[in-house]
């Protein structure tokens, strides 16, 4: 079929047959030469953003998309239990993932629990996973497959980025929407998250939708919608999951910035720091996904199982093991060989108050000014520069002290965030209302009736 007979089906805001979404996706991998153009891939996206689709069509372009690559079979390569991973809608600071990965494989070791986890890079104000463990010599987020099962042996962990030949139809999908306004469709953003899940053999999956000042989603009826297709699309295609709502509206952790951020979750694994609002929120999603994936009957027992891999320091062991198999250094965890900025200054409170707001973009914004994301494709990244001691809301300042510390590679570049990173504070002279909570609701899958408020152990 012609492919401006499918763009006129959705532009018209009929629903596309699984054949027309199958030739749409087939021509993405066909390329411009062969199959469709560019334009017509960003009109058909533009009207799926006006138009939407419906569950069945989502579930239809998250399985074409899926398939339009390799797809693979864990269990066919000798792993006997499930691979379990996670997806964060994108944050400033979070570096869950780092943390999340070896701590799943060891809490679920004897279920025989991988970790095959595909991240991606920086978006926009957001920092990328990729980019943090690139902070660290020699490791390689895109290894050959024999070195990544190699790693999955050794490690029962693997955190890497999608090879060309995994899900090639979104990585040219996204490439596009990137530059027509067109990322923000529900439907686009879940099946461009799923088809890479599904593409990387999992048997059940957790997903981390971030709302707030520093998400992409900035109110909970959106993060609510984007949460609900996502669970929703995932059981039609067969996938097990579950999603948690999560708080964005101050930094996650101690830190933001890629080598700062490697250093902080070497810390929480190793027990030396480990900030509650970061703990909280991964000894969650990590009892979720052990739930999802079948190991625990319950959550209070996931959760346990968790805990006692935190605590017992296998989690950080299992970390060693795989930043090592993937080329990274041998003793990541007493000499990780991180670079650090040589300027670090401090943006100080201009008067007492209590802070009672961060705009958490704007200081993603800065780390990204300062080097350590990009601003347009190919950018180099410095990992050394960020941000660290960074006040948060319900803190107490007096007139001088820190609102933050700038980690930048000169002392222009510094001064010309200063600015920026004072503004980022909002200053009040009576206390703000009890913080948020880090997990504000959980999105079951098919099966329970509604959202749940989470229940919070520690603050």
């Amino acid at each position: 079929m012609l492919p401006q007979q499918v763009i006129a089906t959705k532009r018209d805001g009929c629903t596309l047959s699984p054949a027309q979404i199958a030739e749409f996706v087939g021509g993405l991998v066909a390329g411009p030469e062969r199959g469709w153009s560019d334009a017509q891939a960003a009109a058909l996206a533009m009207a799926v953003l006006c138009r939407g689709m419906n569950a069945g069509e989502t579930v239809a372009l998250t399985h074409a998309m899926a398939s339009s690559g390799r797809v693979l079979d864990w269990r066919a390569e000798g792993f006997d239990g499930p691979a379990l991973d996670k997806h964060s809608t994108g944050g400033v600071g979070d570096k869950v993932s780092l943390m999340l990965a070896p701590l799943l494989a060891e809490a679920g070791a004897d279920a025989g629990v991988i970790v095959p986890m595909v991240s991606g890079r920086g978006l926009g104000h957001t920092g990328g996973t990729l980019d943090k463990l690139e902070a660290l010599p020699g490791y390689a987020t895109t290894p050959p497959h024999d070195v990544l099962r190699r790693a999955l042996r050794v490690a029962g962990c693997a955190i890497v980025g999608a090879s060309a030949d995994v899900a090639p139809a979104d990585r040219r999908l996204y490439a596009i929407r990137d530059v027509t306004a067109t990322v923000e469709s529900v439907p686009l953003i879940t099946a461009s998250i799923l088809s890479k899940k599904l593409a990387a053999g999992l048997h059940g999956l957790v997903l981390d939708v971030k709302v707030g000042s520093g998400a992409m989603m900035r109110s909970l009826p959106e993060a609510r919608l984007l949460a609900r297709s996502l669970v929703d699309v995932a059981a039609g295609a067969g996938l097990p999951a579950r999603a948690l709502i999560t708080d964005m509206d101050r930094v996650l952790g101690l830190t933001a910035g890629n080598a700062l951020e490697v250093q902080e979750a070497i810390d929480f694994l190793s027990g030396d720091a480990r900030e509650p609002r970061l703990l909280e929120l991964t000894l969650t999603l990590a009892a979720h996904a052990l739930h999802v994936g079948g190991v625990a009957a319950d959550l209070q027992r996931a959760r346990q199982r968790a805990e006692a891999a935190l605590a017992g320091g296998g989690a950080a062991e299992r970390f060693a093991r795989m930043v090592a198999a993937l080329g990274g250094p041998a003793d990541v965890l007493r000499a990780p060989r991180l670079a650090t900025a040589p300027v670090r200054r401090d943006v100080v409170a201009s008067r007492a108050g209590w802070v009672r707001r961060v705009d958490v973009r704007a200081l993603g914004l800065v780390v990204v000014a300062l080097g350590g994301g990009r601003r347009h494709g190919g950018e180099p990244v410095d990992p050394r520069v960020g941000l660290t001691q960074l006040a948060v809301p319900g803190q107490r300042l007096a007139s001088g002290e820190p609102l933050a510390r700038v980690h930048a590679a000169d002392a222009s570049a510094a001064e010309s965030v200063a600015d920026a990173v004072a503004g980022a504070f909002e200053l009040d002279e009576t206390a703000p209302e009890a913080p948020t909570p880090v997990v504000h609701e959980v999105v079951p899958g098919r099966g329970t009736e509604r959202a749940t408020s989470a229940p919070q152990s520690r603050p």
